[in-house]
């Protein structure tokens, strides 16, 4: 779903972020992005790393 959207997606979703939060807000409202997506990453690769384990036994 995310594939499809493309440059002038992209722009678009930032231009109205911009708009929405405005241009001091922006870049904490990237860094709390950035620590969610990080701490999903991790998540997963617990996730994943426990499967394995389980599996290997």
């Amino acid at each position: 779903m995310l594939s499809n959207i493309g440059v002038p997606g992209l722009i678009i979703i930032l231009v109205l972020a911009l708009l929405i939060f405005g241009p001091s807000k922006l870049p904490e409202v990237g860094k709390a992005f950035g620590k969610t997506i990080r701490a999903f990453k991790d998540g997963t690769k617990d996730l994943l790393d426990d499967a394995e384990s389980k599996s290997s036994k």
